[in-house]
């Protein structure tokens, strides 16, 4: 197994290295990532598509630091995820990694305001300014003040965009963050979370059933049985 790298040196922002992933039914045990190995260079946007039960979600929530795999390495830019201890682990995800999920999960107690600027209050950062700017940034600045009750589904996802987006994060990981949306509403979120990423030049790791939204990427994977293919 390669050496982790130095990350001033390296031009990866995610590498995965024989990646297996298995989860246990009754006694059985399921492999559900079969030794995938990947590289996603920094700045590309990279979709990642398969049938259902191709291993996709555990793929990306592998690589994003959120599922430990059985056996095989992680490195995000160069830095080895999960030879890290719990908290310089979760200090690294605070700080480099975004995360926009199928189901929003946002806070339901929170205004879009406060849900967006969560993940800076965690790391100690007051960013109130730089929520606001983001929520304008999604066109929802006249929103800051409501509950995720109070919005549509469009406006909740382009809420958890902003949210993914408060930490600055070098990657952002995105699963299936159309695929609770209509193909209109679905189709101006994407072209919101894009245009940040490429303006910022991050690199973005996508999930997704669309086949035309996975032609919008710099590459597409396509992932069966648990392998690349």
């Amino acid at each position: 197994m390669p050496a982790p790298t130095d990350s001033s040196t390296t031009s990866h922002a995610v590498e995965a290295v024989d990646i297996v992933r298995t989860f246990q039914i009754g006694t059985r045990d399921i492999e559900v990532l079969k030794g995938v190995s990947l590289q996603v260079n920094q700045g590309e946007k990279l979709f990642l598509v398969g049938p259902s039960g191709a291993g996709k979600t555990s793929l990306l929530y592998t690589l994003a630091g959120l599922e430990r795999p059985n056996s095989g390495q992680v490195m995000i830019e160069g830095t080895s995820l999960y030879d890290l201890g719990k908290g310089r682990q979760a200090n690294l995800r605070n700080r480099k990694l975004g995360y926009v999920f199928q189901s929003f999960c946002l806070l339901p107690e929170l205004t879009a305001l406060e849900n967006v600027m969560l993940p800076s209050m965690i790391s100690g950062k007051q960013a109130r300014q730089r929520a606001e700017e983001l929520l304008d940034r999604v066109n929802l600045g006249h929103r800051r003040g409501h509950l995720p009750t109070e919005m549509s589904g469009g406006e909740q996802q382009r809420v958890a965009i902003a949210r993914a987006m408060i930490n600055d994060p070098a990657i952002l990981f995105a699963d299936e963050p159309t695929g609770n949306l209509d193909s209109k509403t679905g189709k101006a979120v994407m072209e919101i979370l894009t245009s940040m990423i490429e303006e910022q030049q991050r690199t973005l790791v996508v999930v997704t059933h669309d086949a035309d939204l996975a032609e919008t990427g710099d590459r597409k994977v396509v992932l069966t049985d648990g392998r690349i293919v």
